[in-house]
Parts: C-alpha cells; structure tokens; sequence
C-alpha cells in the first residue's frame, strides 16, 4: 500500500498543480477583461465622490498598460489565433496612425497609441477566444453586472443625484443615462439568451432581468430598449425552430404584448415621447444639427479619406453621437468603410455558423451594436461597443481541438 501510495502521489499533485494552473489563467484573463473594460469608462467629475478630474480619468487610463501587463503574463510567448474581425480592426489602428504621420497632435497621439495597446490586448487574449465555457463571455457579463451594481448603489445613496434630470445615471463612477442603459439592455439580452438557450436557471435570470430592465426603463433610453427588443428577436429566431422554449417564450411575449397595446399604449407612448416636442422627436433630441455641421466641415482630399484623426468626437464641444459621422469626421471614408465591414464579416460569419446558443449570443450583440450606432458613439475607438463586438467575434471562431494547450503552455516560462 504504502509502495502504491508513493506512485500515486506524483500523479495528484501533478493534477492539482494543473488545476491550479488553469484557474490562475482563468483569473488573469479575467482580470485583463475587466481592466480592458474598466479603460472604456468615461469620467466626468459630476459623481457623488469628489474626485479631480486628471486623477479619475488617470485610473481609468492606466487600466489599459496594467491589462496589457496581465496579458503578458497569462500570454508571455506571445501566441495569436488568426482572426479576421481584430485584423479588420487594426485598419482603424492603420488609419489613425497615417493620419497622425501627416499631422501629428499630441492629443491624436495619445488616442491612438491608446486604441493600438487596446487592440494589442485583444489579441494576446486571442488564444481564450471559441472556448466551449465562453470564458470571455462570462468575464464582460460580470464586469456589466458590476457596473450596474454601482449604478443601483449609487440609487440607494443618493436618489435624488442619481435621478437628476429625470433619467437615471450613474453616481459613484459617473456614467451618463445612456451608457448605463447600454450596460442594462446588453446584460438583460444576454441573461434572455442564455436562459432560452438553458445555459442559466430561470430563477437567476429573473431576477437579473428585472434589475437591468428597471435601470434600463429608468434611463429613458429609447436607443437601448429598441436595440435590446431587435438583439433578442433576432437571437431567438435564429434558435426558433431547434428550441421548445424559444417557441413558448415568443407565444408568451406576443400575447403579452397585445395586452400591453390594448391596456398601456398612452403610458407607452408617454415614455417614449420624453416629454419632447414634434421638432425634438423628428430631429433626434437635436442630434441632426450636429450631424450637419460635421458633413459642412470643409475638409482636403485626404482628410475626407482618412479623416482628422482621433478626438472626443464633438462638434462646438457637444457630442456627435453618432458612430458613422464620428468615423467620417475622425477616420474618414476609409473609417466607414471599415465598421461597415466589421459589422457584415460579423453577420456573415454568423450566418455560417451552426444554429445554437453561441451563434444566437453573438448575433444579439452585432444587432444591438448596428443599432445604437445610428444615434450613439460606438466602435470608432476603445469603447463598450468595440468590446461587445470582440464578444460576439469570439463566439462565432470554432473551438480549439486542444484548448488546454494554451491554458497550460501560456503560463510556463
């Protein structure tokens, strides 16, 4: 016994050492996802913790050399998967960085080292994109979940702040109302996916749902309530006919909605008006005057190309809020053509993927991000958006015969 003994034990500390191994990477890719995602967030000194502006937005800068670093450490072999979407991608990078060539700003230059070390980062974390646990997938729900929790928080605190205006926003990281309702619409579509695609019990998903949607109504961000409503039609059309549940759920909602038309259509209507007038409805709460200035700006041939490079996307200091007139006043025609092609790869790969709970995840975020890139600043740059697209391209590339091998070789010197 004891002879059996000694064999044996080689063989369990070898596992346990594996073990632990992988659920140190897992962390660490975690942790990089979170670092990624917490560069995105804007700051503006508005919050209920009063902290000076060059120092908030200094922590949310310095998340992207630290997620780098993480990379690195997970990755230090540097070993890439090919990918179509991030070497679309790194057009963006290749525009922003002729542009600078030509006309060098220091704030140009910083924004587009900055989204050159965001792509760099996406793609040491290549080798984790297609896994069947969906590590990354998991990883941008709970930073979504986190940020919505401070959102709640910071209700609790501080109500009347946090309701200024009429629209809920965030207070303890300060988030304007739509990018919170952008965090609520993308966390409860993805919550529905999972559910119909019977990944998560019905009670948690609930709960989660009723949370996202009531911060999501709360903001009065018709942008995202008809980009979550599409992303899920669409998503559960493509498990339609594979998928009981999917059938039940799309009864149970067109009943439910014929209800709601009959007994709440002027409440309805209420919310959506705002409040607003007929000019502030057909002009999209003003942002088609902004969008006029920025195609009568007078521009050179290669500026109408390649763009002015990458600033805060505004005009006379108010956002553009728009991501095909942000790409054309920043990156130019060759920036459009860009998303545009980021967004078809997306669709069309999907399109090709067999029908399933992955494929239906990844087309809910493309047609959510297609959506709100009508009427907000999406993926023209380092933001939430270039993120949710990550998540989506990750889900629709095909597993690696031999996953591990990177989880096991990426940490050994």
């Amino acid at each position: 016994m004891s002879v059996m003994t000694l064999r044996h034990r080689p063989g369990l500390t070898s596992l346990d050492r594996a073990e632990a191994r992988a659920r140190s990477v897992r962390r660490r890719v975690g942790l990089t996802w979170a670092l990624l995602y917490f560069n995105t967030l804007t700051y503006f000194p508005t919050g209920i913790v009063h902290i000076p502006s060059h120092i908030g937005k200094g922590l949310a800068q310095s998340a992207l050399p630290l997620a780098l670093l993480v990379a690195l450490s997970v990755n230090p072999r540097v070993r890439l998967r090919p990918n179509v979407f991030l070497c679309i991608v790194g057009l963006l990078v290749l525009d922003t960085v002729i542009t600078v060539a030509v006309a060098p700003h220091l704030g140009e230059v910083f924004r587009t080292f900055r989204l050159a070390e965001f792509v760099a980062a996406l793609w040491l974390l290549t080798p984790w994109w297609g896994r069947q646990d969906m590590l990354l997938l998991w990883c941008h729900l709970r930073c979504l979940s986190v940020a919505l929790g401070s959102v709640l928080l910071g209700l609790l605190i501080a109500p009347g702040h946090a309701r200024g205006g009429g629209r809920l926003s965030g207070v303890l990281w300060p988030m304007p109302a739509t990018q919170v309702a952008q965090y609520a619409a993308v966390t409860a579509g993805l919550l529905i996916v999972l559910w119909l695609g019977r990944l998560l019990r019905g009670r948690i998903v609930l709960i989660g749902v009723i949370f996202a949607v009531a911060i999501l109504l709360l903001t009065h961000t018709r942008t995202a309530l008809l980009g979550l409503i599409a992303g899920v039609l669409i998503a559960g059309l493509s498990l339609f006919t594979i998928n009981a549940r999917v059938r039940r759920f799309f009864a149970a909602i067109t009943a439910a909605v014929s209800i709601g038309v009959v007994t709440l259509s002027s409440f309805v209507i209420t919310w959506l008006a705002r409040g607003e007038s007929t000019k502030g409805l057909t002009t999209l709460t003003g942002r088609t005057n902004f969008w006029a200035l920025v195609l009568n700006m007078p521009r050179t041939k290669f500026q109408e190309i390649f763009g002015f490079g990458l600033s805060n996307a505004s005009v006379n200091g108010l956002p553009i809020d728009s991501n095909w007139l942000a790409s054309y006043m920043q990156e130019g025609l060759f920036g459009v053509v860009v998303c545009a092609m980021i967004l078809v790869w997306l669709l069309v790969t999907a399109f090709f993927q067999p029908r399933g709970v992955r494929r239906a995840l990844a087309l809910f975020l493309v047609t959510y991000c297609l959506l709100a890139s009508f009427t907000e600043d999406a993926f023209t740059d380092a933001s939430p958006y270039l993120l949710h697209l990550a998540i989506a391209a990750s889900l629709l590339i095909p597993p690696l015969l031999r996953r591990d091998e990177f989880s096991a070789a990426s940490t050994s010197p």
